[in-house]
């Protein structure tokens, strides 16, 4: 069960979960990450939430790019001008936040072709959650899943 002011506890254990990110034994934590994730993602629901399509861009590859034009029945070239833009890194993602495909439901218009950064979000059972430290850190207060997971994984040490 996730307390109330989840997202306060995460700013206030952000350093807690730093110094466990820098100093754990990687290999053992990512042995653990598909059970946490299943365990995790047993009791939260993403369409209660949401946080990370109003919160976060993904990053459209061209492969994203052309496999969600064709879906949208849309040339690439007018998709990217639609609802892309290039980022500081070069990368495209949304225009603008909330993602342009969330519906007011929480569900996805382009679920089933969705960004594959989408698809992996929020890297709870992959080593991203480790290798990508600010990232894992900033998801932290973003997605009560990942929250959850650092909760654990930290109180066991």
């Amino acid at each position: 069960m996730l307390p109330d002011q989840w997202q306060k506890t995460a700013k206030e254990n952000k350093k807690k979960y730093a110094q466990f990110l820098k100093r754990c034994d990687q290999r053992k934590v990512i042995k653990q990450l598909p059970e946490l994730h299943e365990e995790t993602f047993a009791k939260i629901d993403c369409l209660t939430c949401a946080n990370c399509c109003k919160n976060h861009s993904p990053r459209f590859k061209i492969p994203d790019i052309k496999r969600i034009a064709k879906y949208l029945g849309m040339k690439e070239g007018d998709f990217i001008q639609t609802y892309l833009r290039l980022d500081e890194e070069s990368d495209y993602i949304n225009q603008k936040q909330p993602c342009q495909f969330l519906n007011t439901d929480n569900t996805c218009q382009v679920y089933d072709v969705r960004p594959s950064d989408c698809a992996r979000y929020p890297y709870t059972d992959e080593d991203v959650l480790l290798k990508r430290e600010a990232l894992t850190l900033k998801n932290s207060e973003v997605c009560p899943a990942v929250f959850t997971i650092l909760e654990k994984l930290t109180a066991v040490g």
